[in-house]
């Protein structure tokens, strides 16, 4: 497979059930994980629900499919991005996928796309069922990407601005041990590329943005009661390898 940020991605968007205000947002942050060859957005544009999303359409070439709502209650729109979805993953002209939406309906359509060995990439809202999240390889929030400020370029945060981020609570601190535990060498340390990379696994939707940091290592670095920081100098100007262990 490519590296990842040539990725050729294919990204469907549902838009029954994201809001059309975050897609700059969201494109943004699909560019840093590979490429959109196909942007497509599915809907009953009949509907006045989805004219917010009109405008949206031409400033971010996304190809509109009309979808008909045909009997109450049964919604067309999955059926017919799940029907795209395998046309455009037999064709093997992409590398993966961003399923863009909070409905659990779309869990059997990321399993069946990565048993086919295809990225997927889930971006839905807080409210998304946690079948969906755990289905696609990574998972990723529509609040952190609509212009929140994150902790540390803070001088200050009200007590309003910090209830936005997840609590670092213990059922997180024991992911954090336990995937160090996982991948730490005799001495107890752990390359801190390979522990996000293991945590995003167990977890898709972890990122650190969820909790009010950039990074990784500055969340961590938050935490210095639990773990000590090691950077280490690579032999490449201005780049260091970052280990972690846990603080005895």
């Amino acid at each position: 497979m490519n590296e990842t940020n040539d990725l050729n991605l294919a990204v469907l968007i549902d838009a029954d059930n994201i809001p059309y205000s975050n897609i700059k947002g969201m494109l943004d942050e699909i560019a840093k994980l590979g490429t959109p060859s196909i942007k497509r957005i599915y809907g009953d544009w009949t509907k006045p629900t989805v004219a917010g999303w009109k405008p949206a359409l031409l400033e971010h070439a996304i190809t509109p499919i009309q979808q008909y709502s045909y009997t109450t209650g049964k919604n067309a729109t999955d059926s017919a991005m799940i029907i795209d979805a395998m046309d455009i993953l037999h064709n093997g002209k992409v590398d993966g996928f961003c399923l863009v939406s909070s409905d659990s309906d779309f869990t059997r359509l990321a399993t069946r796309l990565r048993e086919s060995r295809m990225l997927v990439i889930g971006i839905g809202e807080k409210k998304t069922p946690n079948p969906f999240i755990v289905a696609c390889d990574k998972f990723i929030y529509i609040e952190i990407i609509s212009g929140k400020k994150i902790r540390e370029k803070k001088k200050e945060a009200t007590p309003a601005e910090t209830q936005k981020f997840d609590k670092i609570d213990k059922q997180f601190l024991n992911l954090l041990i336990n995937s160090i535990e996982d991948i730490a060498d005799d001495d107890g340390w752990a390359f801190l590329a390979e522990l996000g990379s293991l945590i995003n696994k167990k977890k898709p939707d972890f990122d650190p943005r969820n909790y009010g940091f950039n990074k990784l290592t500055p969340l961590l670095k938050s935490m210095q009661q639990h773990f000590e920081i090691d950077e280490r100098d690579s032999g490449k100007r201005n780049i260091k390898h970052i280990f972690v262990r846990i603080r005895e």
